[in-house]
């Protein structure tokens, strides 16, 4: 036990350093939370680093096959705690300029990562469920925590309300799973499908219930109703934060849950992730033109996003999964640039939401006007930022994979989808500003950005390391 328990031991120390963030928040000085925000920082950042200590070179199961350690995981969950440690510096940032900080959002957001952490390492039906409901209970707080906000308050009760239903969902698929095949881990689930000579109709019902769960915590078509409010609704650093890496952890529940334990039933889930795909491409891309709030329209953006990274997945090859794995390491980079560039503009008592915020502001600041065309240009996937190779990765599998049809389809909606993007560059660089207001954000805010923004354009032309790394995480 005390040699399996090693494997565990990023998540047993992040555990014990977000229980020790907890303790020190309740008892330091009420007025100052800095002290909360630098230890979550570096609890991030001893994980990071005992994730790269520990980074395994071949796949191993222990806990009774509840947990598996490999590359992907490992990969991922780097990723994670990286990309968190940003959304909290950007965070942190918003909620002293608006007079809205507290430890519960760092505490909530660390236990949060570890709920990711037991998402992507989970091996059996029951670990991937706590490890959700982790993650589910924390964004729920993190959602509602700004009180005297009407609108975060309905965010928070639609996003729970819903949450609760799509988790039923969930359960009562894996319920049915486990009462068809007596399995728990997902290793033998998989081997109990790939025996079955006729088709199963409660496996069928199985894995369409996992898929519904699946599809809301990514944000598919018809699963979406969440995102546009959620978004919109909350204070931008918890939507900042739901924007990013918790799409990671999604990812990597739909590879454990569909390719570790159902690859045997690929034929009934390809179709159903084909048509949640091309309906989140669409709806997505349509309806975004119409929006008038920026986070609004980026969480249509995130529905449309969602259905390229199905696409991968849906090819059923191992590199249709590097491929989507690729596409969303590259989003939810993409989408805390967006969100920071609000949190730069916005200001004590206004937030900078709007598409108008945007106009003039090549007049303001042309520096970090480049800066969200940058991001703007990566999201539409125009070359040579890396939001262009994560499309023609996705595309280029599906090709491969005889669907000339649906890289079609996608490729036109990408086309659609440009527009709205397009837009905020023509207000930042053709309209009149409404207001002339001075940016006020740190010099650490405006490098971090800066950084953020040139990152997307130096990997965009160096991709190769990064394809590699995902490629290498599916091929041992």
């Amino acid at each position: 036990m005390t040699t399996e328990l090693s494997y565990l031991i990023p998540e047993i120390v992040l555990f014990t350093l977000a229980c020790i963030v907890l303790i020190a928040d309740t008892f330091g000085p009420p007025d100052d939370r800095s002290f909360t925000y630098w230890l979550s920082q570096s609890s991030l950042m001893v994980a990071v680093v005992l994730l790269v200590f520990l980074y395994p070179d071949r796949t191993t199961h222990v806990l009774g096959m509840n947990f598996v350690s490999d590359q992907m995981g490992s990969i991922l969950k780097i990723f994670i705690c990286a990309f968190t440690a940003v959304v909290f510096f950007y965070s942190y940032e918003y909620l002293k300029e608006h007079g809205l900080v507290k430890g519960e959002y760092f505490i909530l957001g660390l236990f949060a990562v570890l709920g990711m952490m037991v998402m992507v390492s989970a091996y059996s039906l029951l670990t991937v469920y706590l490890g959700l409901e982790l993650l589910s209970l924390s964004l729920y707080a993190m959602v509602a925590m700004h009180r005297d906000s009407q609108s975060a308050t309905e965010a928070a009760m639609k996003y729970f309300v819903l949450g609760a239903l799509a988790s039923g969902m969930l359960l009562y698929g894996i319920s049915m799973l486990y009462g068809v095949s007596g399995a728990i881990d997902l290793g033998s689930l998989s081997a109990y499908i790939s025996q079955q000579t006729d088709s199963n109709i409660l496996l069928i019902f199985g894995l369409v219930f996992v898929i519904v769960g699946v599809a809301f915590k990514l944000g598919a078509v018809p699963f979406h109703m969440w995102v546009p409010d959620v978004y919109q609704g909350s204070p931008t650093s918890v939507t900042l934060f739901i924007a990013s890496a918790p799409k990671i952890a999604a990812f990597a529940m739909a590879i454990r849950l569909l390719v570790d334990g159902m690859e045997g039933l690929v034929d009934g889930w390809q179709g159903m992730l084909i048509i949640l795909s091309v309906l989140s491409m669409a709806a997505g891309n349509i309806i975004a033109i119409s929006q008038t709030n920026i986070k609004r329209m980026l969480a249509y953006s995130t529905i449309a996003h969602v259905g390229f990274l199905l696409l991968g997945i849906a090819s059923g090859s191992y590199s249709g999964y590097a491929g989507s794995m690729f596409y969303v390491l590259t989003y939810a980079l993409m989408s805390m640039g967006a969100f920071g560039m609000i949190i730069l503009l916005g200001r004590k008592g206004y937030e900078a939401d709007t598409l108008d915020d945007f106009k003039g502001l090549a007049s303001r600041s042309p520096w970090f006007a480049f800066i969200m065309l940058l991001l703007m240009f990566s999201m539409a996937g125009v070359p040579p930022l890396l939001g262009f190779w994560a499309k023609w990765f996705v595309i280029k599998e599906i090709i491969d994979m005889g669907y000339i049809w649906l890289a079609a389809v996608a490729v036109l909606l990408s086309v659609v989808g440009a527009y709205y993007y397009l837009r905020i560059i023509k207000l930042m660089y053709f309209d009149e500003a409404d207001q002339m207001t001075a940016i006020k954000a740190s010099q650490g805010m405006r490098f971090v950005l800066s950084i953020h923004g040139l990152t997307l354009l130096l990997l965009g032309f160096a991709p190769g390391m990064l394809m590699a790394l995902c490629i290498g995480a599916f091929s041992v």
